[in-house]
Parts: structure tokens; sequence; C-alpha cells
């Protein structure tokens, strides 16, 4: 039979919803049987899906295949069985992937979908064309490692066939070599009329779980219906420790450590909470900060010392020392939560100094130090540059303890937090806005509250290739996990040496165990069970220091991963799937998606030429066809879709995203739209609110322009920057274009996409392609969730795209000056200073020795992504600017 190719897309989006849309059964079709089995050997688990669907029509027609699977998992195998011929998925690199898919694109065939949904999942869709009253069998292959939290391994299972099965059957079957200390099954699918149907074996050191539902039974459960069956049966377990030392396992050449010893005396902490109290926090995520603060400091333990710092623009702190938490001391610290209230921007990097400072003043003998900072957005106030942010607290702590990095909803820049964690021996985790907001902080605090170890380092003889051997702090629930290779499997021992420093001396752990006949107990079929945990643990955090490393050792670190990829099968961020099956279909990718909310990533296409391009460029998307003169002959021209992964790999999907870049002299004079200059008229339409900062208050000033004006926004005459915008004639809202100028650089923006000229070569942007970076000596552009990230120089500005009553406009955002002093244009003004005039009616502030009548009013802050509703003074155009409008005004952009 003709085959063709399957690219089954992964694509990297996140739905902020914990639950997804029920799936709609499909009509005629008949899933006879939907069986789920999960093996776990030593907490490495390995799920297989297989789906058996007849066509009971007399005529073909497409088949779906869609389930959920764990966001840590890697699929490592997919297969589709149709008329007695088997498909199977080959794991390819990405680029290689990209080929053949570029190829069936140009026939005009579509993507297939696989993407992440709610906290914990990723939803996998594909689908087949079967013949009349013919069948397919569709499997598809995860692995994970499971990891301990609080004392327990969690493994998820999601079902979701989307009508009552025949032949329904969930099978996990559990091994662990010291034995289970208590086994519970929890989610949806276990409560209510499924209760029955789930049943639990225990012996020796295995376990079983079994859920076989009836047809009737599927349709009565919370969340179900005619349907079928809709939920997560997560099966909950621990495992003896009966030794210090821990768990050794070898098979084949490999072997793996689980460290978790219990016989430790908990280690008093330090613990410094760092908390955003900016404008974007405003409502329930705050409230739910405060509640969640009142429940930790509660569980604080007397021996404890404790500090709390709050941030805006401006850092507050509870106390400036760190307090023992004692009765009374605790109780003050609650009132400061519950009077904490949102307001102002966002200086981070301020505000964890002073957390590294705090607890560099307070040195003790005998206990762990945390800094956890807690935030909703990214850096607006104060120093604003990621990069100079994430040095100065890698400078500052030194190593000496982790800071973990809680991420606030989808706003916040997630890359940035997560490095600047791993940066120092911490982790970020995002919080999601959700009723359960509250109780999230509380358990990642709860994870790491009990610390029992500190500088553990993990020693093996006789061992090569070994993954991370060391930990800042080990935190009483959690496990350590080590894996490496035998240098020699002709050894008869194997020796591990734990050192690490508990709360009054310093400690030692050795083990020596004897290798031969050690694979004694591993299930069959899962001999290589300990390769492949080894193979995932080494990818997973690869790709973690991979974000750390720079030139040649990053380089490395990325050959490394795709090496192992490709050789274990596993579909990772450097890799794609690829699945042939019958000739005439369509032609996917899959690769892993990766939740970042806003992330860094490279991914522009070019349109690479040295030629005069006559006649015009045809840019889909929101471009216009405008002439673009130049010189030289079109070499090539393709359509691309940005990179959907944060390492460095091109993938391309058949959407209309473009890029593109012409390279040689060219001449930009028409590309966006251009708008005839403003006349002396005012125009009708409403005019545009402006806020500008004020100097030690809580409130700003805020002023208003009429529409349709060409504005000067900012001038550095010293680095020969200037950036000027164009309002829209409509009024009421914001830019419809934006000009920046630097040196021989030109930038023009507008609602519709992005052109950047350097003289020599361009390169296009539209507003809704994925994550992009473009990068010059002396320039850098990030184009993410529609906001344009533009440093030159010393300058660094957002350009955010907005919508408001369905038109879009365009708000700049000035996240860092060249100098504190006053600048040429509308953002070139530092915070105004001003005082209140007492017993004034109505309301006058003094401004300047100038005391002007104002008005109570409110304004939208769109250069926060969150746009929250400000309370301010409104103020005359001339009091605000000390200027006439005539002042701000340019004839050109």
């Amino acid at each position: 039979m003709d085959r063709a190719l399957i690219w089954l897309s992964l694509v990297g989006f996140f739905l902020a919803s914990v639950t997804s849309e029920p799936k709609t059964k499909q009509q005629n079709v008949d899933i006879y049987s939907f069986h789920i089995n999960s093996t776990v050997t030593s907490r490495y688990a390995i799920t297989v899906i297989t789906s058996r669907v007849a066509n009971s029509l007399d005529e073909s027609q497409e088949v779906h295949f869609q389930v959920k699977i764990p966001k840590n998992a890697f699929i490592s195998k997919f297969r589709m069985t149709i008329e007695g011929k088997t498909y199977d998925g080959i794991v390819k690199q990405k680029e290689e992937a990209q080929q053949q898919y570029s190829q069936a694109v140009s026939r005009g065939q579509s993507a297939g979908l696989v993407s992440s949904v709610g906290r914990t999942l990723e939803e996998f869709k594909t689908s087949v064309t079967v013949a009349a009253l013919s069948k397919v069998t569709f499997e598809l292959t995860y692995e994970e490692l499971l990891k301990r939290r609080l004392g327990k391994y969690e493994l998820l299972i999601n079902a979701q066939p989307t009508q009552p099965v025949a032949d329904f059957k969930i099978d996990v079957h559990i091994h662990e070599n010291r034995g289970i200390s208590f086994l519970e099954v929890k989610g949806g699918l276990s409560t209510n009329e499924l209760a029955s149907a789930v049943t639990t074996t225990r012996s020796g050191p295995e376990s079983w779980v079994k859920f076989y539902p009836t047809p009737e039974q599927q349709k009565k459960c919370e969340g179900c219906g005619e349907n079928g069956l809709n939920g997560d049966l997560i099966i909950i377990y621990d495992v003896e420790r009966s030794k210090s030392e821990g768990e050794v396992r070898t098979s084949q050449g490999y072997f793996v450590h689980y460290f978790a010893p219990t016989d430790v005396q908990r280690i008093p902490k330090n613990v410094v909470f760092v908390i955003d109290r900016s404008g974007s926090m405003h409502g329930r995520k705050i409230e739910q900060t405060r509640l969640a603060m009142l429940r930790i400091l509660g569980d604080l333990s007397e021996d404890d010392y404790f500090g709390i710092i709050t941030f805006d623009s401006k850092v507050d702190t509870w106390n400036r020392e760190l307090l023992k938490a004692t009765q009374s001391n605790v109780e003050d610290a609650k009132k400061f939560v519950r009077e904490i209230t949102d307001r102002g921007s966002t200086d981070i990097n301020a505000a964890v100094l002073e957390g590294v400072e705090m607890i560099n003043r307070h040195p003790r003998e005998g206990s762990a130090s945390i800094l956890i900072l807690l935030t909703d957005g990214d850096p607006t106030a104060g120093e604003t540059n990621p990069t100079r942010i994430q040095n100065n607290i890698r400078e500052a702590i030194g190593k000496k303890f982790p800071l973990y990095c809680l991420g606030f909803g989808f706003d916040v820049d997630f890359d940035f937090l997560e490095k600047m964690a791993l940066e120092n021996e911490g982790v970020a985790r995002r919080i999601y806005e959700d009723s359960d907001a509250d109780i999230q902080l509380q358990g990642f605090y709860e994870e790491v509250a009990t610390p029992l170890l500190t500088n553990v380092q993990m020693k093996y003889t006789g061992a090569e290739n070994v993954t991370q051997t060391d930990f800042s702090h080990y935190y009483n629930g959690s496990e350590i996990v080590v894996a490496g290779q035998l240098t020699d499997n002709n050894l008869e021992t194997f020796s591990t040496e734990v050192i690490a420093i508990s709360k009054k001396e310093n400690v030692k752990y050795i083990d020596t165990i004897a290798t031969q006949g050690r694979s004694t107990g591993v299930l069959s079929g899962f001999e290589n069970f300990i390769e492949r945990l080894w193979a995932y643990l080494t990818v997973k955090q690869l790709l973690g220091k991979e974000q750390l490393l720079k030139g040649e050792k990053k380089k490395a670190a990325k050959k490394e991963v795709l090496d192992l990829s490709l050789k274990y099968n596993f579909v990772t961020p450097l890799t794609s799937m690829v699945v042939t099956k019958p000739q005439g279909e369509e032609t996917q990718v899959a690769h892993k998606p990766k939740e970042r909310g806003t992330t860094q990533r490279r991914g522009h296409i070019q349109l690479a030429g040295t030629a005069s391009i006559s006649g015009g460029i045809t840019a889909r998307g929101g471009f216009p066809s405008r002439g673009f003169p130049s010189r030289g002959r079109i070499v090539n021209t393709y359509q691309a879709a940005p990179d959907y992964d944060y390492h460095d790999y091109s993938v391309f999907s058949s959407s209309d995203h473009h890029v593109g870049q012409v390279n040689g002299p060219i001449f930009l004079p028409t590309f966006l739209p251009t708008h005839p200059p403003p006349t002396n008229t005012a125009p009708e339409a409403s005019p545009v609110r402006f806020l500008i900062q004020a100097q030690d208050q809580s409130e700003p000033l805020c002023y208003d322009i009429p529409a349709s004006q060409r504005l000067r926004l900012l001038q550095d005459p010293s680095s020969d920057f200037s950036m000027n915008g164009e309002l829209i004639e409509s009024g009421g809202t914001g830019f419809s274009q934006i000009t920046i100028h630097y040196k021989t650089d030109h930038m023009t923006l507008s609602t519709s996409g992005i052109i950047f000229s350097d003289g020599q070569n361009a390169v296009k942007f539209l507003w809704n392609q994925e994550p992009t970076t473009h990068e010059t000596d002396s320039v850098s552009l990030i184009l993410r969730n529609k906001e344009m990230d533009v440093s030159m120089g010393n300058t660094r500005v957002v350009i955010l795209l907005r919508e408001q009553d369905g038109n879009s406009f365009l708000w700049p955002a000035v996240r860092q000056r060249p100098s504190t002093t006053t600048l040429p244009g509308l953002f070139g003004k530092p915070p105004v200073a001003y005082t209140a005039v007492t017993l004034s009616h109505p309301p006058k502030l003094k401004i300047q020795d100038q005391e002007v009548q104002v008005s109570k009013s409110t304004a939208t802050d769109y250069s926060i992504h969150s746009a929250p509703r400000v309370g301010c003074w409104l103020v005359p155009f001339q009091v605000a600017m000390q200027g006439e409008l005539s002042d701000f005004t340019v004839s050109n952009l």
C-alpha cells in the first residue's frame, strides 16, 4: 500500500482553564475497546493507551483519536494499525521532520494538534480515514518518572473516550522492591457510582489497581453522561524506607539511587517572603495571597526566623531584620499581611536584593535559608533588564541558599523567573489563577517547609555519565534521584556515598551493594527500565541546564539532548515524530509543547534575497501588499510559522504567519499604512488619556491629548535614539503607528505588523506569530504575546498591541531610560512631584510651585499587560508636561 506522512503537531499554547470542553461523540463510530495499561517499576511509569475503533458506516469516514497525558511525560511511541497494516512513528530531529512536512504543506494538507490543557495534562489528537465497515487500532505510549512530593507519588491517568465502551479497562501494576507502605485511589473516576469498579490488590513488593466500569456505570460518574467517562484516576502511594542510605537498583549496566532519609531532625529555617503588591495583583490575586500567607505564618515553627517584603515600585519590609517565629511576632506579621494592598509598578530587582540582604544580615549556624518570590508580572520599575536582574541576584546570593520563584498567572515572564530560580539552585512554579490559588501557594510552601539536610553531595565509585549529584537542600517528603552508567558490567559490588549537613553535624551515608543478580525482581518486558529512566532524567536536567549555558557548552548540551531523544525515541523539545499512514492522508508533526506563558524563543523565518522586488510583496496575515523597491533579484520565497519551542529549532506549520527578510540595500518608505498630517482643527473624537507617575505619591497624574496627533514620545540626542507615534483618528484609545530610530536602524510598528531595518536588511514580524527574537550588535527585539520588546543601546521600550471594543491600537511603555533627567518627549519626563493643598474645594495640587485645580478620575494603565484601571488626578496637559502640546508634536514620524 502507498504511504504518506503524518506529522503530529504538539502546539505549545496553553489554556488557563483547569478543564477543557467535553469531547463530542463521533457519529457512526464504535469505540469497542479502550485499554490503559500502566506499569510502574521503581517510580518509572510506562503507560500504553490502546483504542480500537470500528467504522459502522458503509462508506469511508474520518476517525479521531484524542487522549490526555501528563505534561511531565515524554511520548515514546505512536502506532496505528489499519486493515492489518501497522504504521509506526519515527522520532527525528525537528528540522529533518520539517522538510517532509513542508512538502506536504505545499500540497495543501493540514496539521493535527497536541496541546497543553489545564495544569497537568497535554491533549493528543490525530485522525485517519477508515474504509467502510473497517477498523483501526491506535496505540500511544508515554513515559515519566514519578516525583515524590509531601511524602507520596501520584500516577495520574485521564480517561475520556467520548462514548461508553463495552470493553473499557484501566490496569495499573506497581512494583517497588522495598515494598509499598500505603496505596490509595482518588480522582473523579473513583467516586460515587464508580467506586465499585475500582479494585486494589497488594502482595509483597507489588500492587495492582484495576478499573473496569460497565457501560452503564460509565454514564453515571460526576462529569460523565451519554458521552461516557470524563475524568481522572489518581493512584497515590509511597514505599517502605528501611535504610537511611537509600535504595539502589542496577540492571544491564545502569544504576539508579533513590535517597530519602527519614531519621533526620528538621533544620530550623530562615525564610523571607518577597510579595508583589503591584497594581496587576488587584482583586482575587492579592486576596488569595493574603489568605495563603496567613496560613503559612500559622505553620511556622517557633525556632524558625522569618521576614516579609512587599513591593511595587517601592520596597517595604514588615521588619528590616529576621525575627523569630514567636506567637507575638507571628500575630504582628499577620496584621501586616492583612493590610497588603495592590498599587504601582513592579521593581523585582530591588525587592529580591533586599530579601538577600535580610538573610545575609542574619547568619545562623545550624539553620537553612530560603528566599521565596511571588510575582504576577514583568519588571517595570527600577532595573528592568531581565539579564541584569538575573546577574545581580545571582552575584548577591552567591550559591549560599536557594531562590524559589512563584509566577502568578500568565502575564508573568515565566522564562525569566525559571532561569533566575535555576541559577540560584531553586525552582520556578506557576500559580494558576483559580479559586484554589491560595491552596497552591500553601502547597508549594509545604514542600519546602521542612529542610532536613543541606549541601547534599552524592558520590559513586565505578560510575560515569551520572545525572545531577549536588543538591542545596533535601526537604522532608521529597526524594533525591540519581542515575548513571556503570563503568564495568563485571563489577561485583557498587558503592554509594552521600555527604551532607544536618541540624547539628556533618553526616555521611555509605552503602555497598552486590551488582550480580541485581536485575532480579524486574518485571518481564521492562528489563531496561533503569536505562530509560537514566535517559529520561538526563534529558530533563539538560533541558533545564541548557538555559543557563552559552556558546559551545550550550551547543554540547543541546546535542546530548538530541542524541538521547533520538536513541530512546523520546518526543522532546528538540525532536518531532513522523508517522506514515495510507496515501492521501494529511501530514502532521509532533513535538513537545512547553508551558511558558510569555517566552523569549527564536523562530523568525527569513525571506532571503539580494535584489530588487519590483511589483511588491504580498504578505498574508495583516500586511498590505505594497511596493518594496530594492536592488538585485529574489532568491527564494517561502511562508513560515514561528518556533513553538524555546530551544532555537524552527518549526513550520500551515498557518498564515509570514516573517520575511530581504538582504541588500533597501528603501523602506511606505510598507505600513500612513495617514495625512494632522490639521490644526481639533477632532471631534474623544481624547486619549495618559498617565504620568508621581514622585513619592501613591496616585499618579493623568492628562488628555486630542486624537490624530503625531507626537514625539522619547528622544535621546546623546545616543541618536528617538521614538514618535501617531494617535488613532477615532480617538479614545492609543496609537495607530509608532516609529523608532536608532543610529542607522529604523523600526515601524502598526496594528498590522512590524518592520525593522538596519539599513541593509529588513525583517518583518506579525503580532500573532509565536515568540520570536532578532538581535544585532546593539539591538535586541523580542516579540512575545503581542508585545514587542525593543532594546537599543541604553534604552528599552515595549510596544504592546491592545484591543478595545473590537479596535486595535498600540501603546508604548518605557522600561529603561538612558538618563534620569528630563528628555524630550511625552515619556521623557521623570515622576512629577506634587503635594495636596489642604482644605481646598474643589481639590487642588501644588505642582512646580503652582496651585492647580484638579479632579479625581481614572485611567487605564496600558503599559502593564493586565491593563488595570487606576485612580489618578486629572490635570491640564500644560501642567503635567510643563509645556504646550505644540512642543511635543512632529510633522513626520
